[in-house]
């Protein structure tokens, strides 16, 4: 209860991904990691997006989807204290919106880099948590998320090159995440805890949603 209370859209965003998941293993048991389940449940295909403009929702749905046990275990557990954290530095509201423009952002880039690829995860928003706290612990006056920060740093790093060597594994998605939450946590940070002006955080936000709406066009009419 007292993680509910400190904590509640981490535990909100477990409990959704949660639904999906076991929802897909007892409706298909044994066919769930199929392309044709992960898809019918959100999962996102670039190319075909590209021919049905009016699913522009499945850059938020894959967020939610997972492919198997692993892949559900890994992004769910690494929420559950990564989001903890996230959500004690940025507030409810700030880290909800950091956790899914973050995942736009990666979706975006598999749906314009890798448009053949179905994917689908919750990792794309975690890379997005990630660099976003190694940006605003940069700029912090606090000695302790500075030190997080060049932990987190060296994290994505091994993750990256871990990715490089693991298959079936978006690369694409995790950079495009990665992207995202550098922006956002620039734009996002708050101000008791870093040296940042408004004037900056505004150019960032701004930034984003440029690149973002930039990417998006470049893709469809490509």
């Amino acid at each position: 209860m007292s993680t509910l209370k400190k904590s509640p859209i981490t535990i909100l965003l477990i409990v959704s991904i949660s639904l999906v998941f076991f929802g897909m293993q007892i409706l298909y048991p044994g066919n769930a990691e199929s392309a044709y389940v992960i898809y019918r449940f959100g999962g996102l295909i670039g190319s075909v997006l590209k021919e049905n403009t009016s699913n522009f929702w499945r850059l938020i749905t894959p967020i939610f989807v997972h492919i198997g046990w692993e892949h559900f275990l890994f992004n769910t557990i690494t929420l559950f204290f990564l989001g903890q954290l996230s959500e004690k530095i940025y507030g409810h509201i700030k880290f909800l919106i950091l956790f899914f423009l973050s995942g736009i952002m990666g979706n975006v880039f598999v749906l314009l880099l890798t448009p053949e690829v179905i994917v689908a995860g919750a990792s794309t928003s975690i890379f997005g948590l990630f660099s976003a706290i190694v940006v605003t612990g940069y700029f912090s006056k606090n000695p302790t998320l500075r030190n997080l920060s060049n932990t987190y740093r060296t994290l994505i790093i091994i993750n990256l090159i871990f990715n490089l060597t693991t298959p079936n594994v978006s690369i694409v998605g995790h950079l495009g995440g990665l992207i995202g939450g550098i922006l956002l946590g620039i734009g996002l940070s708050p101000q008791k805890e870093t040296s940042l002006s408004l004037f900056p955080k505004i150019i960032s936000l701004i930034f984003y949603f440029v690149v973002l709406i930039s990417l998006i066009i470049f893709a469809i009419t490509h």
